[in-house]
């Protein structure tokens, strides 16, 4: 299957859990905004960190937006295969499209260790 228009690099599999993992400590002890339009206010405030975006959105175009915001304002991003996985992670019983972490809490360390080798990704 293609990639959808907006996925911009490919993240392994290892990178892919660890995304998952940053999602649920940052859940835990942190604070995390769930939804794409949440998500980009978030983005164009300054106030995200990090936001995952699932890759099987349906319409694509739902975020076809939010990787160039996320560049242009400096926000580190990743993606995800599930959207109902992403829900799960974030405790939803449901699927979401993206999540944007506010406050990485204990989450920190690993996440800017993430957002390093998810900015490498794109080169």
């Amino acid at each position: 299957m293609a990639k959808a228009i907006y996925v911009r690099f490919e993240v392994p599999k290892d990178l892919t859990d660890k995304i998952y993992q940053v999602v649920e400590v940052a859940k835990e002890s942190g604070k995390i905004r769930k939804g794409t339009n949440e998500v980009t206010k978030l983005v164009e405030r300054g106030e995200a960190q990090f936001v995952v975006m699932a890759e099987d959105v349906q319409p694509e175009e739902i975020l076809a937006h939010m990787p160039l915001l996320c560049e242009e304002k400096g926000v580190a991003y990743g993606y995800v295969p599930s959207k109902q996985e992403l829900g799960v992670a974030c405790g939803l019983g449901k699927a979401t499209a993206s999540i944007a972490v506010v406050d990485a809490g204990k989450a920190k360390p690993m996440m800017d260790d993430l957002a390093n080798k998810l900015r490498a990704l794109k080169k």
